[in-house]
């Protein structure tokens, strides 16, 4: 393994012709190039050079290793340049994986301001449904993933994980225009036993089922899609009635269904996870900063 420090001092020593010129140029006194020079040779395990009269004259292995010492140094001096670059938040790319609704609202907002502050910084968005985008973040997959959780379906994170809580999202039913219970504020969950259901992912139907199952009855789940704008067209034709959370309702809002908050009032914990070794990198910090100021700007949802 080269010592940098060598190569550089050996490059010095060959455009110079002695050690004694190299040491001259680079501040060092001429025991102290020797010494490099000695300790290079001892890693090459070959002379770089001999003796020529009063200067010096490369070895075929010292021809060798000055053909390659300028790209060395050159690659070494473009890489301290990119990584200062990585460090000074000049550049970087940060991979996001995200449920669809924070797709579509915190992560653009986030991103929005990097390019304004950041425009060396790159966001590249990941869709995935939780579990799965925490999985790909234990993968290797994504920097960031974003996922929600509803009451009592937390999990035991791995230790290598941080979370970071970003909002509370409220649900609303969703119903179409001219529903009875439209004209009201808001709606109880024991009023919605005889409806026939429209649901979502996995862990939002297994919501759907435990808040129907604590109102005393079973929800008729006629549809299943994890297609947000599905549900509200499935909604305004009639089909039935879903559970929606706010961040959704954000971005979609059909002309033939309307929300309402929902009694007893239920949320989701929207969150952000990370590799604890990752919160090091200076853009990875960033976007999760910049996801915690989106999600604090929508903390009235």
């Amino acid at each position: 393994m080269f010592d940098s420090r060598h190569i550089r001092t050996f490059h010095q020593v060959v455009a110079s012709g002695s050690y004694s010129a190299a040491a001259r140029v680079l501040g060092y006194t001429q025991p102290a190039i020797t010494q490099q020079m000695k300790a290079l040779e001892r890693s090459v395990g070959v002379p770089l050079f001999i003796r020529a009269g009063r200067g010096l004259r490369l070895t075929e292995a010292g021809e060798a290793l000055a053909r390659h010492a300028a790209t060395i140094l050159d690659s070494l001096t473009t890489a301290q340049q990119q990584l200062g670059a990585l460090a000074r938040l000049r550049s970087g790319r940060v991979r996001v994986c995200a449920f669809p609704s924070a797709n579509a609202t915190l992560v653009p907002a986030a991103t929005a301001r990097l390019l304004a502050d950041h425009p060396g910084i790159r966001v590249e968005l990941l869709e995935a449904e939780p579990p799965d985008s925490v999985d790909r973040l234990l993968r290797g997959e994504c920097d960031i993933a974003l996922a929600f959780q509803y009451p009592g379906m937390s999990t035991e994170l791995p230790p290598e994980l941080v979370e970071t809580p970003l909002l509370e999202d409220r649900l609303t039913v969703l119903l179409p225009v001219g529903h009875p219970l439209a004209r009201r504020h808001a709606v109880r969950l024991a009023d919605l036993a005889d409806e026939r259901w429209i649901a979502g992912c996995p862990r939002c139907r297994a919501n759907l089922l435990q808040i129907c199952a604590d109102e005393g009855y079973t929800p008729d789940v006629v549809f299943t899609t994890d297609d947000n704008l599905a549900v509200q067209s499935l909604v305004a034709a009639g089909v039935g009635i879903a559970l929606m959370p706010a961040l959704v309702l954000s971005f979609l809002c059909h002309a033939k269904v309307t929300g309402r908050l929902v009694e007893p009032h239920q949320r989701r914990r929207v969150l952000a996870y990370v590799l604890r070794e990752h919160l090091r990198i200076p853009a990875t910090a960033l976007v999760l900063d910049e996801l915690r100021r989106a999600a604090g700007a929508r903390s009235g949802c």
